[in-house]
């Protein structure tokens, strides 16, 4: 990435992956609107961060950790970091021993038909890989509904196509640009519906607008 460019937050890749107009109104226009949804994650995230780091035998956990990465220009916090004791890890500071980091991630629904989870938790692997040297082949997501973790293996596929999402995000948030609404049953639970208005914006142009009233009254 070029140095000068704009380090965007990591927890943005979520949303452009769930909705690039959703994304756009957060994070360009910074619009923001709660529900219940996103005041039931906002505290379910809270309580996790409120955890302090702990050791238990060969397993070292952090929670918190702050994450950048110059190559994709992308920086955030972590939920949770799982460093596992391990001959082929690296040293972390403070501690004996080399160890494999493991990002966990944790949600407060379940698991979704979609990959963003996924996306989000690859992107956490790549700042983690860029900042220690090293190579991370998995990661889990933790669902609050369900208790349950998900491993999401961080093959091939799954890294390129995080590499061209974070690359439009940076196109789009360079050009200053919010794409128009793609309407979809998954709007009734955004938060930015109110001021999305997906449904409106499906009309087209004032004048089609117009257009269409004016022959309706005929």
């Amino acid at each position: 990435m070029d140095e000068e460019v704009t380090y965007l937050a990591l927890s943005g890749i979520q949303h452009f992956a769930f909705c690039r107009r959703q994304w756009a109104l957060i994070h360009i226009e910074r619009q923001w609107q709660e529900n219940l949804r996103t005041v039931q994650g906002e505290l379910f995230h809270q309580n996790v961060h409120s955890g302090k780091s702990e050791s238990r035998g060969a397993l070292y956990v952090t929670r918190g950790l702050q994450l950048i990465s110059h190559d994709l220009g992308i920086q955030g916090v972590s939920d949770a970091v799982e460093f596992h004791q391990d001959a082929d890890g690296v040293p972390i500071w403070g501690r004996e021993g080399t160890f494999l980091p493991v990002p966990i991630e944790y949600k407060r629904g379940a698991p979704k038909s979609h990959d963003a989870d996924a996306l989000q938790l690859c992107a956490q692997a790549l700042c983690l890989e860029e900042m220690l040297v090293c190579q991370i082949s998995e990661g889990a997501l933790f669902y609050g509904e369900t208790k349950r973790r998900q491993t999401v293996l961080f093959d091939t596929n799954l890294r390129e196509r995080l590499r061209k999402l974070v690359e439009e995000m940076h196109q789009l948030y360079d050009r200053g640009h919010t794409p128009h609404a793609k309407r979809s049953k998954q709007c009734n639970a955004c938060s930015l519906n109110g001021i999305c208005l997906p449904t409106l914006e499906r009309r087209g142009s004032a004048r089609e607008y117009l257009q269409e009233q004016w022959e309706e009254s005929l």
